[in-house]
């Protein structure tokens, strides 16, 4: 069977850093095998689910470029799960249950109290008909739960973590189905799995306790579980779990101007064995996707890191792969001369506005007027040829260094750094520059 990978998250908001990492590991993992990448709306939570959710789910993987090869919809699919529901009422697999949430948490704490694990203690299996009868007759409505089969053991060989081994009777058996019928987690993504033929699970260690539990819902429905794969949560990089990583979302990041090929190139490898480096070919980083090579250390998040790979990345981008992003009447050489002053591209429109002016020129020092005035003087011989005007400057005004290139470049773009006067000077202009030189040596 093809490889088939799915991303799955809830439209209760947006995406965040580690949501996206998810994302892109399925997208690596398929796109290496050649096979399918599916996106999961897990929408049954109808209370906090939001359609601008999902929008917002679409529109980042789109920018991302992490494209789906189909998409599900899990509120379009409840037939699906009652059908299934049934047929483990049936294999006696479910059993329903009343206790409260402050019920629960007292039996857990008094198993605790006497050195116990704090799982679920069965008690309802023990009701009657009866019992159940009484309870609906009083207006109490039951909630579900999967019955785990103790003499089953649970083993599995992780991609990350290498071999599991789980004992059910130390597992409380998970609720499936809540009061009001609505459905949790766990059932319903082993269902979809499982219909949408997902080959492998790659998802985060905060998960293998549901893995566990989930592994004994596919072999009740009959089916083989898929290849399972946890990977060491994102830590912040002050090297711990940061609720700042929660609200980094793909707004944040392109608010900053960071490109999404820089995010792709940080998160690919984060967390393994192999470096992190600019890649812009997603081909490359798919290739060399590899589940031995992550580590079991949280990963760390480094929002420098990303700022230093956006710029590399910005820095071999070339013009066609920008110029609709410019502003208008840049051309390339414009964009080659300004380029490696850019961080991110935004940068760009600045220097361009630098170069079409008008600028803002400090006043320079009284020493330096006259030498400004013969400089507007010599680049009307030499035209925009920077090593002409400067070469000629240096003769005739003996300046050298720091004192003849600064108050040029002051004048010339009222900043102190920037592009390569060489290949800013012809982007300004002969006229404009010599314009500006000479407002430049009568300001005040």
């Amino acid at each position: 069977m093809a490889t088939t990978t799915r991303f799955a998250p809830s439209p209760t908001g947006t995406l965040h850093i580690g949501n996206i990492r998810t994302a892109l590991h399925n997208w690596l993992l398929a796109q290496k095998a050649s096979g399918r990448f599916l996106l999961r709306i897990d929408d049954t939570d109808s209370a906090r689910s939001r359609e601008e959710y999902v929008d917002a789910i679409r529109a980042d993987l789109a920018w991302l470029g992490l494209h789906p090869d189909g998409e599900e919809r899990q509120s379009a699919r409840l037939a699906i799960y009652e059908d299934a529901f049934e047929r483990l009422k049936a294999a006696g697999r479910v059993y329903r249950c009343y206790e409260t949430a402050q019920e629960l948490d007292l039996k857990r704490k008094v198993a605790l109290g006497r050195g116990l694990p704090p799982v679920y203690d069965r008690a309802a299996l023990k009701l009657t008909e009866d019992d159940h009868a009484a309870k609906a007759a009083a207006g109490e409505a039951p909630h579900w739960r999967f019955l785990l089969n103790h003499d089953e053991p649970i083993r599995w060989d992780d991609g990350v973590r290498g071999s599991q081994k789980f004992d059910p009777a130390q597992m409380s058996d998970p609720v499936i189905r809540r009061a009001d019928g609505s459905w949790l987690y766990m059932l319903p993504s082993v269902i979809d799995d499982i219909a949408m033929g997902v080959t492998d699970v790659l998802r985060g260690e905060d998960h293998v306790s549901n893995t566990a539990s989930q592994i004994q819902m596919f072999t009740a429905l009959g089916a083989a579980p898929p290849r399972f794969a946890h990977e060491a949560l994102l830590v912040g990089s002050e090297g711990k779990l940061s609720k700042r990583l929660g609200s980094l979302g793909v707004a944040a990041f392109r608010e900053r101007g960071i490109e999404p090929q820089a995010l792709i190139a940080l998160l690919a490898r984060l967390g393994t064995s192999q470096p992190v480096e600019p890649v812009a070919d997603r081909a490359v980083l798919a290739a060399g996707f590899d589940l031995s090579t992550f580590g079991r250390a949280p990963a760390r998040f480094d929002e420098e890191e990303l700022a230093r790979l956006n710029t590399a990345l910005i820095h071999a981008l070339s013009y066609a792969d920008v110029a609709d992003r410019l502003p208008q009447g840049m051309d390339e050489a414009a964009w080659l001369a300004i380029r490696p002053n850019v961080t991110v591209l935004a940068d760009a429109a600045e220097w361009w506005a630098v170069v079409t002016g008008p600028i803002a020129v400090p006043a320079p020092d009284e020493g330096d007027r006259a030498f400004l005035q013969e400089a507007a003087r010599t680049l009307a011989v030499t035209g925009a040829d920077w090593a002409a005007l400067t070469s000629a400057l240096k003769s005739t005004t003996e300046r050298k260094g720091k004192a003849l290139f600064l108050p040029l470049r002051l004048a010339l773009t009222g900043r102190d750094h920037g592009p390569d006067m060489a290949s800013l000077l012809p982007l300004i202009g002969a006229g404009e520059a010599q314009a500006r030189l000479e407002r430049a040596a009568l300001a005040s």
